[in-house]
């Protein structure tokens, strides 16, 4: 009986799919519910070093460069973009994207990019935060995901990446 060859990278798109699913999905159902459930500045919870609020955010995650929504929308959309082009075209030349650890990481940074953009889209340019931990500026999961992905390929990057020549 032959052995069915199944191309390598599959199951890691299952899992790159996933998790982007996972983060949009799960980052617009929460800003809805704290939308649906509080006023804009209300507070939810308060544990002193910890609050849920509904604010808004017109700039970049965590607050940054605000008022410039066409701008974020526009490097949101080139963004997703390239990281598809990267994960579906570019994979077979590059090994390295194939990887699970760096799967995960691009996954992350696509979902919570999709999730601020479908939500700027929503809503007028505007992002719906809630988590604020009053040391830094509030965000959500779309922003959580984005830079825990951020980090996560920064490892992969730095400690998986071999040199040109190596063998992977």
């Amino acid at each position: 009986m032959e052995k069915v060859r199944r191309p390598r990278g599959n199951w890691r798109d299952v899992v790159f799919g996933g998790i982007v699913l996972l983060v949009i999905v799960s980052d617009f159902f929460s800003k809805w519910w704290i939308r649906g459930n509080l006023q804009l500045g209300q507070t939810l919870f308060d544990a002193g070093f910890f609050r849920i609020i509904r604010i808004y955010n017109t700039g970049a995650a965590f607050g940054i460069f605000k008022g410039h929504a066409l701008t974020f929308i526009i490097i949101a959309i080139i963004g997703i973009a390239v990281i598809l082009s990267l994960v579906i075209l570019l994979r077979g030349r590059w090994p390295f994207l194939d990887r699970l650890p760096v799967r995960v990481s691009v996954g992350l940074v696509l979902g919570g990019t999709a999730g601020n953009l479908i939500d700027r889209l929503l809503h007028g340019g505007r992002v719906t935060d809630f988590a604020d931990f009053k040391i830094w500026p509030a965000f959500n999961i779309a922003d959580a995901s984005v830079v825990v992905g951020g980090i996560v390929l920064a490892y992969c990057i730095i400690f998986l990446l071999k040199p040109a020549g190596q063998p992977e």
